[in-house]
């Protein structure tokens, strides 16, 4: 198999098999972000991605999902992707369920006919690193676009039958806007159809820019409290329904689960019981140990 570096995946899905179709991340300027910083952005060369299939054919031929990797991989237009996903499913007769993890902007170049082509070719469902729906924190990290492009991109999924995931990254607007930043963000996150809204708490790494800022003064990390607080605040103010989840350094229970509405109040318990009664240095600990996202 032809894998560049370390493997990302989404961990909530199967571990095999996965298809790398591109190498590194076409942004690659987010300020908290250390994942593709020495893999500079490429195709993946349609031979390797024929061989892997292949490869993938022998030892899984009744595979029924399949996770494409790296970074963003639907940044590729929609010629190029439908072509990969054609390949897919001559290899692996029985493909039910394409996945993908992709940033907003790799929406804009297809239209809603070619999201429902490319779902009819097995694209089921997307993730989103959206991290934050405020305007203002999203120029903060560099993201590159807007809460304008979330919600406009969001509906040609939804009009295509594409479901997708949205994560939100407690504390990247630092102690200067994080209000801002939970409210505004379970604002436009509500005004979509995610199938699951997943949550992170930030960490600081060497080699980011905000770290950087950080320790110029120019950015303000939330403390452990802080961040448990406007995750809180963040949670009171999302009204879509979903399954949730938070790889926060949280231990508290019911915080994981489906049918988010009906749990909403459970999760607030459990966030204000964490929020009085956490073993807030333990948090620090584990968050201190973090490599990566």
């Amino acid at each position: 198999m032809h894998f560049t570096d370390t493997v990302y995946r989404n961990p909530y899905w199967p571990t095999f098999p996965l298809l790398q179709i591109t190498q590194g991340c076409t942004h690659n300027n987010c300020k908290f972000c250390t994942m593709y910083k020495e893999v500079p952005f490429r195709m993946q060369p349609m031979e390797w991605i024929e061989e892997d299939l292949q490869e993938i054919a022998e030892i899984a031929p009744d595979a029924t999902t399949i996770q494409l990797l790296s970074a963003n991989p639907l940044c590729m237009t929609y010629d190029k992707l439908a072509t990969i996903l054609e390949k897919i499913n001559t290899y692996l007769p029985k493909m039910e369920y394409i996945y993908a993890s992709t940033r907003v902007t790799d929406i804009r170049n297809k239209t809603v006919e070619e999201l429902k082509k490319l779902k009819e070719l097995g694209l089921r469902e997307i993730s989103l690193g959206v991290e934050s729906g405020d305007d203002w924190t999203l120029d903060r990290i560099n993201k590159g676009y807007h809460a304008s492009d979330i919600i406009e991109q969001c509906k040609k999924l939804e009009e295509a039958g594409i479901d997708y995931w949205m994560t939100f990254l407690n504390g990247t607007a630092g102690k200067e806007h994080s209000l801002e930043h939970a409210i505004n963000s379970a604002k436009i996150f509500s005004q979509c159809k995610p199938m699951l809204v997943g949550t992170g708490g930030l960490t600081l790494f060497p080699g980011t820019p905000l770290l950087e800022e950080a320790e110029r003064g120019e950015f303000t990390p939330l403390s452990e409290k802080e961040m448990l607080i406007e995750l809180k605040t963040f949670v009171e103010n999302l009204t879509c329904d979903c399954y949730f989840i938070t790889h926060h350094t949280i231990s508290g229970k019911n915080l994981t689960g489906p049918d988010f509405l009906k749990r909403k109040d459970a999760i607030i318990a459990a966030l204000e019981n964490e929020i009085e009664h956490g073993d807030l240095d333990r948090m620090a600990v584990i968050r201190s140990r973090k490599k990566t996202l």
